[in-house]
């Protein structure tokens, strides 16, 4: 009987008597992941009414924006920020939504990662960001911000990748890669020229289009055009007169035209300002208008947007073509078919093992070993070998301050926090003694806290009371990310340390030489102790497990790595930004000019021959590298030939250690200013006692070239180079003179 049914199942099959595909619908393309995304973008736009398509481009909730629902298109989740995923937020106020299952790892802020110089470990670092943020279900990721650091007083500058665009290139690319591996998307932000937090709404920023080229948009185009970054979000600021995140030469020109970005263009929380520049400029979703970023809407309704009704009435009044409609509408669906609909996206993990562990070395290889003795007079006090001291005193607010409270934005919610303490104590001992030694208040957003004189008197009297006791002072602090420090939404009042700081230092140095002092910051900040203090360490904001990779690198178990992403100055006034007065920072509060134009950081020091407190580049290490003689494989490059330089880098000391060895470019002659140097290729190595590499970069035409402002291109003119090989920007160890000749 069975084999009858068969039989008959089989012959029906074959003569056409039953077709079984005639009882199932066929898939709609846009539904169909076996398809090209152009191709299913298309079929979407088809099915979609004008409606629907305008409704893609605003949201439906303090970080959601709608899909399709008639289709089953899902809406986009997004998150904040760039160095942990943020716990929930209410649906439509900035209030905390009292999850308990909503807590992060928190890796290093950017700068860390900028002063690792190590591309293969911001590709971890992305990698891991991505998993945490694909575990919670976001689709897209606020960051990597790569905003150029043009002032130590701008509050934000802990959220980016340093002064050099070409660092901030080479880290920011990897990091991309490794968030969108899991399908999220990276958002890279803040496009362009919010290089400042006061005033941020609304300073127009005036530059030339050399330093908008060469200095300010090159991490962004690299993170377009080799990054392949899903998203880039519009800055706060106007530039030349017109808001930033809906501007034509911005959006449409450079970023949309010159680059081909085929992502989404996303307003920073309020940054929208006009309906019609919005629709033509380039701006694809709008976020959080009326807001500005802090409160609620209140009867204020989403389709109150500009990119709401007023759009939608434009677009049926022929004003805005449906041509610039279905534009921003494919935008949004590629975007959703990336992320949201990816099927075949890992399901990703939250606050693993590796997950810290990343965190972890990122941490390690971003401290900067400052100073460490200067010779007999003053002996290095690092590494601290255990057992040397008996009486380690810990000095300082930020060695028991949660760092991830604050800032704004990267506010984060962690699950766990080793503090400097907690690390110091598990590493040599509790007997570790601890004074707090002065106190910055309250984790505040807005405002500051005022602490009252008998506190601040009554702090430092206990700290140094007993500094006189102690053998070894290990003083942590720095800034915090409260208001007027490392905070969005406001900038440093002053480049000195606040909180009576430096009072402290100088009171405990009276009593006890033997003084490391650790500081916590995302900025530069004024040193007038530096010749005093024997060991100091640029500590950044380091994470979750923070505290466990300062108290390796102040042992000796990990040996510092990290060279700073940024220069130091002396004073604020030889700081570039600040040189011109007012007008260039922070303005007039309407307008400021960038008269500094494209010497910005260690371009400037270098070229008006200004001596930085700590140069950019610098860092040291437990142990010392020799360098030999560049050599190149010819002296001549052609407009389509390159040049091979090797030098070889040996560890003459007694443990292993990583080197960065930096290359830079410099043009001799040339029709137009430019710097005496540029970096333009750097490789990070490990090298055993006694262990030597060679160490080879390869330079082209591309890296000897400026912008030209008159002919809108990149040129390279013929004469005469060097390059430089350099363990910083200002200790250059060997150097190379080339001819570029165009034939």
């Amino acid at each position: 009987m069975k084999i009858f049914l068969l039989t008959i199942c089989f012959l029906s099959v074959q003569t056409g008597m039953v077709v079984i595909s005639q009882d199932k619908k066929q898939k709609p393309v846009y539904l169909d992941d076996t398809q090209p995304i152009e191709v299913r973008v298309q079929d979407a736009l088809n099915r979609m009414t004008v409606e629907e398509k305008t409704r893609l481009s605003y949201a439906q909730g303090k970080f959601s924006s709608p899909g399709c629902p008639r289709l089953g298109i899902p809406e986009l989740w997004m998150s904040d920020g760039p160095h942990g995923v943020r716990a929930e937020i209410n649906w439509n106020d900035w209030g905390y939504a009292g999850w308990t299952n909503d807590s992060c790892t928190a890796f290093p802020a950017l700068t860390c990662l900028a002063a690792s110089w190590n591309p293969l470990l911001a590709e971890k670092y992305g990698q891991a960001i991505g998993e945490e943020a694909r575990y919670r279900e976001k689709d897209v990721l606020l960051g990597p911000g790569v905003n150029i650091y043009r002032t130590p007083l701008n509050g934000r500058n802990f959220e980016y990748m340093g002064e050099d665009p070409y660092l901030a290139s080479e880290l920011c690319v990897p990091y991309i890669q490794g968030v969108q591996k899991n399908g999220v998307a990276a958002c890279v932000k803040h496009y362009a020229l919010n290089n400042q937090e006061l005033w941020r709404g609304h300073i127009d920023v005036q530059l030339s289009d050399r330093a908008l080229y060469e200095i300010y948009l090159p991490a962004f185009k690299a993170a377009v055009e080799r990054g392949k970054t899903w998203s880039v979000m519009g800055a706060y600021n106007k530039v030349r007169g017109t808001h930033a995140a809906h501007h034509k030469l911005l959006n449409n020109d450079i970023l949309k035209g010159e680059w081909n970005f085929d992502g989404c263009v996303i307003t920073d929380w309020g940054a929208a300002h006009d309906t019609y520049e919005a629709a033509m400029y380039g701006l694809d979703i709008e976020m959080g208008s009326y807001t500005n970023g802090l409160t609620s809407e209140s009867e204020f309704g989403f389709d109150d947007y500009y990119l709401g009704k007023s759009y939608l009435k434009m677009v049926r009044e022929g004003k805005i073509s449906m041509e610039v409609v279905n534009d921003k509408a494919a935008r949004v669906l590629r975007l959703i078919f990336r992320t949201a609909m990816n099927r075949r996206k890992p399901f990703g993990a939250l606050t693993s093992e590796e997950h810290y562990r990343t965190a972890y070395e990122v941490a390690t290889e971003g401290i900067v070993l400052l100073k460490n003795g200067t010779g007999k007079k003053q002996p290095a006090l690092l590494p601290v070998p255990q057992g040397k001291y008996k009486r380690i005193l810990v000095v300082g607010d930020n060695a028991t301050r949660n760092l991830m409270l604050g800032g704004g934005s990267s506010e984060l919610k962690v699950q766990r926090v080793v503090s400097p303490l907690d690390g110091i104590k598990a590493k040599f001992g509790e007997d570790v003694v601890y004074a707090q030694g002065y106190t910055s208040g309250r984790p505040m957003y807005g405002r500051a806290d005022v602490i009252p004189q008998t506190t601040v008197d009554s702090l430092r009297n206990d700290a140094v009371e007993k500094a006189m006791n102690a053998d070894l002072v290990i003083f942590v602090g720095g800034l915090n990310k409260n208001h007027f420090q490392d905070c969005e939404g406001g900038d440093r009042l002053s480049y000195g340390l606040p909180f009576g700081q430096n009072e402290l230092i100088e009171a405990l140095l009276k009593v006890n030489k033997n003084l490391v002092a650790v500081i916590v910051s995302g900025n530069a900040v004024e040193m007038p102790w530096v010749r005093e203090v024997p060991s100091i360490i640029q500590s950044w904001y380091l994470g979750s497990v923070g505290g466990e990779a300062l108290a390796d690198v102040l042992s000796g178990d990990v040996n510092p790595s990290g060279k700073l992403p940024f220069s130091y100055p002396v004073k604020l006034e030889d700081c570039p930004a600040h040189f011109f007065g007012e007008i260039s920072y922070p303005g007039d509060s309407i307008r400021q000019e960038y008269k500094e134009d494209i010497l910005v950081g260690y371009r400037w020091y270098d070229t008006k021959k200004i001596r930085p407190l700590f140069p950019f580049g610098y860092g040291m290490s437990y142990t010392t590298f020799e360098y030999s003689k560049p050599v190149v494989s010819t002296k001549t490059m052609n407009a389509d030939g390159s040049i091979d330089l090797t030098v070889r880098i040996r560890n003459t000391g007694k443990i292993a250690g990583k080197e960065i060895v930096q290359l830079y470019v410099g043009d001799e002659e040339c029709s137009v200013l430019r710097p005496v140097k540029e970096l333009k290729n750097f490789r990070k190595v490990r090298l055993l006692p006694n262990e030597e590499k060679e160490v080879k970069f390869t330079i082209k035409p591309e890296a000897l070239q400026f912008f030209d402002d008159k002919q809108h291109t990149w040129v390279a003119e013929p004469g005469k180079f060097k390059a430089y090989i350099a363990a910083s920007s200002s200790d250059i160890r060997g150097t190379v003179t080339f001819e570029y000749a165009q034939r």
